[in-house]
C-alpha cells in the first residue's frame, strides 16, 4: 500500500528537471510536511523539492534506490535506501521514519544516515 507513495519519494530524489520533481514533492509531501537529516533540512512540498535539487548537486552520476522492506504501523512508515552509480555498491545509505497525514501523503520525514561517503 506505501509502495507508490515510497517510490514517488525516490523518484523525486532521482529528478533532475526541477518542475518534475516539484511536481513529485507535491505527490509526496504535504503543503505543511517538514524533511530532517542530519545534513540538511527543508519545509513544505516546495522547500523540500528545492532542498532536493541543491542536494542532487553534490552527488553527480548517483542515484537512490530502496533497500529493504518497509515497515508500517498506526501513521508511520520506516524505509530504507541506497545511494549509488548504477547497479554498484553503495557509497551512502539510510533509514527513514515518516509520518503520513490524513490524506496518505508524508507530513514529515526525519532520516538517518547509516552509510555515509568518505569525506
Amino acid at each position: 500500500m506505501h509502495d507508490r507513495l515510497i517510490d514517488t519519494y525516490i523518484a523525486c530524489w532521482n529528478e533532475a528537471d526541477a518542475a518534475r520533481r516539484a511536481a513529485l514533492a507535491s505527490e509526496a509531501f504535504t503543503e505543511a510536511a517538514t524533511y530532517a537529516d542530519p545534513l540538511m533540512e527543508g519545509r513544505g512540498a516546495d522547500g523540500i523539492a528545492a532542498m532536493i535539487g541543491a542536494a542532487r548537486a553534490q552527488f553527480p552520476g548517483l542515484r537512490f534506490r530502496r533497500s529493504g522492506k518497509v515497515d508500517a504501523h498506526h501513521d508511520l512508515l520506516r524505509f530504507t535506501w541506497e545511494l549509488a552509480a548504477g547497479d554498484g555498491p553503495a557509497v551512502a545509505a539510510g533509514t527513514d521514519i515518516a509520518e503520513l497525514s490524513t490524506d496518505g501523503r508524508f507530513a514529515r520525514v526525519i532520516g538517518f544516515l547509516d552509510l555515509a561517503p568518505e569525506a
